[in-house]
């Protein structure tokens, strides 16, 4: 379930800086779930996108969650260091935002993005299907081509899980080809109409 690549579903990334972003601003900390990070170009892609938006004292409060289910120390190297193939930039939207925030690294063929992104990018290991939420109140819970991969009824309760993870009014980011469940769509007030990025209900 490794699949994934700079600025996917931009539509959303959209809606995240213009509904997401009103909502964190004068908070002391920014708390952000990446569910199902894979390598992370997601993360950076939002951290980006908030670095951009955000006053700047804002970002100083910034973290980012990046969990992912797979054993594979390469995504925890990966997203620690910053360092992906040049490759994988070419043809992304926003290559202007690449360009800014990147820089060609010591290894050929690879750039580095800078430290203030990558020391608000945090990778542990997490299972979702264990139901346990890696902490609360967060801002924002993204989670992209992941629980297409799992059950009906799996995919209600991890919903369910990220509904209690989410602070008062956090937002949920789903993939372009996932609906939410019907069983769900009570917690939340979708702010797109297809449901790709709703908002925690105050009371359900």
């Amino acid at each position: 379930m490794a699949f994934t690549f700079f600025f996917r579903d931009q539509r959303v990334l959209d809606s995240i800086v213009q509904h997401v972003v009103p909502s964190v601003l004068g908070r002391s900390i920014i708390r952000i779930w990446d569910a199902g990070c894979a390598s992370g170009e997601e993360a950076y892609s939002v951290a980006m996108l908030l670095f951009e938006n955000l006053w700047p004292f804002a970002c100083d409060n910034l973290r980012i969650d990046a969990t992912d289910i797979e054993e594979n120390s390469q995504f925890a190297n990966t997203i620690a260091t910053g360092m992906y193939a040049s490759e994988l930039l070419k043809g992304s939207p926003h290559q202007d935002l690449l360009a800014k925030y990147s820089r060609p690294a010591a290894r050929a063929g690879y750039v580095e993005f800078d430290l203030a992104l990558r020391n608000c990018i945090f990778y542990q290991r997490h299972d979702l299907l264990s139901l346990r939420p890696i902490g609360n109140n967060f801002s924002l819970v993204v989670c992209k081509n992941v629980l297409l991969h799992v059950g009906y009824e799996q995919r209600v309760e991890i919903i369910k899980m990220f509904y209690e993870a989410l602070s008062p009014g956090g937002y949920l980011a789903l993939d372009e080809l996932q609906e939410l469940p019907t069983e769900v769509a009570p917690l939340f007030v979708r702010v797109l109409a297809d449901g790709k990025l709703c908002r925690k209900a105050e009371s359900a």
